[in-house]
């Protein structure tokens, strides 16, 4: 299943990316794939062919787990 991230550099504009599977604790560098900003466009840090990126940890403010379509479709707690 793939996640989709809402990555965080240092001193950059955030940008969105997929992994295959959330990194682990001990991870030195995140590998996401398909880099592009929030409205589709290319991140303008990276060449328009670039698919995988490597971006070390020490670069990186924080990550954002964004839901996927099928915990959209959950409903949860409703209030009547």
């Amino acid at each position: 299943m793939a996640y989709t991230l809402l990555v965080h550099p240092a001193n950059e504009e955030p940008f969105l990316a997929e992994v295959e599977e959330l990194p682990r604790s001990d991870d030195q560098v995140l590998i996401c794939s398909s880099p592009r900003r929030r409205d589709g466009k290319d991140v303008d840090n990276f060449q328009p062919e670039v698919v995988t990126v490597m971006i070390p940890w020490t670069r990186i403010h924080f990550v954002e787990l964004l839901p996927s379509k099928a915990t959209e479709d959950i409903v949860s707690f409703v209030r009547e």
